[in-house]
């Protein structure tokens, strides 16, 4: 004779609640909203080509917008002008980065640099992420994804914004991060 304890029902795996077992104690699962039932549906069926060609296409509109509008010979007041900087005179925390992305598309890296040291920085980091994601999504490439840790984006964020404090200092040596 069996112990009970030992005893299973038919067609359920040990260690596996039977079926007649009340369910687990416990919150339900949150019920997700229409929208993001939505989103997550589209995900599963839009091909997987799909995101990494739309990110390179917001990349390749905003290469295209650099260079059309050419930055670094714009007027003070003209269009498109930062509205933090046009109404206060302060420089905003994004303040330079389109002449610096103009400079690097040009290959002057230090002019770049100028203009926003912190943009320029992060460049090679933000274009090997998405060539390692968007590698190892449309053709299973094996390249190391780069883990960025909340300390790291904390840290990387407390600069940028230390950089945009400073920056807006009026006096030696800060008024050379002016742009």
């Amino acid at each position: 004779m069996t112990p009970m304890s030992s005893v299973t029902e038919p067609g359920v795996a040990s260690g596996a609640p039977p079926a007649w077992a009340p369910p687990p104690a416990g919150p339900p699962p949150p019920q997700q909203d229409r929208f993001t039932r939505y989103l997550q549906r589209r995900w599963r069926e839009s091909p997987v080509w799909a995101a990494p060609v739309a990110v390179l296409a917001c990349m390749g509109a905003s290469v295209g917008y650099t260079l059309a509008v050419h930055p670094t010979e714009a007027a003070a007041g003209a269009a498109p002008t930062c509205l933090l900087k046009y109404t206060t005179g302060f420089l905003c925390p994004g303040c330079g980065g389109t002449r610096a992305a103009w400079y690097l598309l040009h290959g002057d890296l230090p002019a770049a640099a100028r203009h926003h040291a912190v943009f320029v920085f992060a460049v090679p980091f933000l274009l090997y992420m998405y060539v390692a994601w968007a590698g190892r999504r449309l053709f299973g490439w094996q390249l190391p994804q780069l883990q960025l840790s909340p300390t790291v984006l904390g840290v990387f964020i407390a600069v940028w914004g230390v950089f945009s404090v400073l920056r807006n200092l009026p006096w030696a040596p800060f008024t050379s991060l002016y742009v």
